[in-house]
């Protein structure tokens, strides 16, 4: 009988306890995977994403808040900025396109963001500009909307539907607005934050009933293509000699310091996924390790039949790693399941797209860590076996 056939049978005899421990070893696969894959698409997605703008300006105060209302349509606005600062800010040569938006109202949680329609040309990538998919770009003079595409997709909206927006960036069914819209097109989807806003035109959302008169030409950020390599001057003129507004510039390099602020929970991730990877392996050396006195006898005869103590060694270790091999296998299905509900919620929560398919180098090394330490894992029931005495456990059994 060769090796493979004595432990693909040892683990049928044994099939409940290697089913228990290759479960186990998918879990820790799965979820190492898991941890390195959201943190690095996460980081990259975050600091790859700048909706095709260069930078932003808005009220004086943190320029990662601005990035984060104004670019991912997550935090407050940080305050506002007057129209004429915004039409100072177009007019400065150095900026090649400005965008104004305006915050303040939602429908069940999707944001409504006041925009002039010439966000509808701005390139958000390479050969890609924001576009109407279905339907026709709202009209700045009526109550209409261009919906998102995942916005549109989770409320089920389509073309002609309507609506009434919410007071504040927080549903409060309390606080419905009087006002109603209609929902001129749907966005095509562009796999961005933009994905997830309700845009409508930027005087809808500053005169909408209930808002403060005196703030109705108000702007809560301009976002901005620049000319050229201008971003510097800017930054110098704007950030550090001036005390009116924040330039937000680059909007990779910001999101980057959120990344390296919230580093210390990404090394935490990582060590708790690693030490699960170490109980798992642990449960591979004490499920064969408590496995060893009832198979004394069966040890015991395969070496009377001519079996070497080396090859009784290699068994085990085989074991060991064939339940390990089935627990690495099996754990891409548990990455699949972890990242799939991962990617849905951060989608959902910041319209930042994960993709569980992409090949990651960790997809390589972390099953293969999980062959090597469940070798490992045998190497101590191994030797227990590799000592056993045939002539003790071959006395017949009264």
């Amino acid at each position: 009988m060769s090796l493979l056939q004595i432990v693909l049978r040892s683990l049928r005899q044994h099939l409940l306890s290697t089913g228990i421990t290759a479960f186990s070893i998918a879990l820790a696969s799965g979820l190492l995977m898991s941890v390195w894959v959201v943190k690095d698409q996460a980081r990259e997605n975050f600091t790859g994403v700048d909706s095709g703008f260069d930078g932003v300006f808005g009220a004086r105060g943190s320029k990662l808040q601005l990035v984060l209302n104004s670019i991912f349509h997550l935090e407050a606005s940080p305050g506002n900025l007057s129209w004429e600062q915004y039409r100072l800010i177009a007019a400065d040569r150095r900026i090649a396109s400005a965008v104004p938006i305006a915050v303040g109202d939602n429908f069940r949680g999707y944001r409504l963001v006041g925009v002039t329609t010439n966000l509808f040309g701005i390139e958000y990538r390479e050969g890609k500009k924001y576009a109407v998919r279905d339907g026709y770009l709202f009209n700045p003079e009526r109550k209409q909307a261009v919906v998102g595409s995942f916005a549109a997709e989770r409320l089920k909206w389509k073309v002609g539907d309507t609506f009434r927006p919410y007071h504040g960036l927080i549903f409060d069914e309390n606080k419905q607005h009087p006002d109603e819209y209609v929902v001129s097109g749907i966005m095509e989807p562009s796999n961005t934050p933009a994905d997830r806003v309700i845009w409508i035109p930027i005087t809808g959302l500053q005169n909408m009933a209930g808002h403060d008169a005196e703030t109705a030409t108000d702007v809560s950020a301009v976002l901005v293509k620049l000319r050229g390599t201008s971003g510097m001057m800017m930054n110098q003129e704007i950030n550090l000699q001036g005390n009116v507004m924040t330039f937000a510039w680059p909007i990779a390099q910001i999101m980057g310091q959120l990344f390296n602020k919230i580093a210390p929970v990404e090394m935490v991730l990582r060590a708790v996924a690693l030490l699960v990877a170490l109980v798992a392996a642990g449960s591979i050396l004490a499920s064969i390790y408590n496995s060893m006195n009832e198979r004394r006898r069966e040890i015991a005869i395969l070496r009377a039949l001519g079996a070497r103590r080396s090859t009784i060694f290699s068994v085990v270790v085989l074991e060991a790693s064939g339940i390990a091999a089935l627990g690495a296998v099996a754990g891409f299905g548990v990455y699949f399941v972890i990242m799939s509900i991962a990617a849905w919620f951060i989608r959902k929560e910041t319209g930042i797209v994960l993709n569980p398919l992409e090949l990651q180098p960790v997809m390589a090394w972390a099953p293969l860590a999980m062959l090597g330490l469940g070798a490992l894992a045998g190497l101590v029931p191994a030797a227990k076996a590799y000592r056993t005495d045939v002539a003790e456990n071959l006395t017949p059994i009264s």
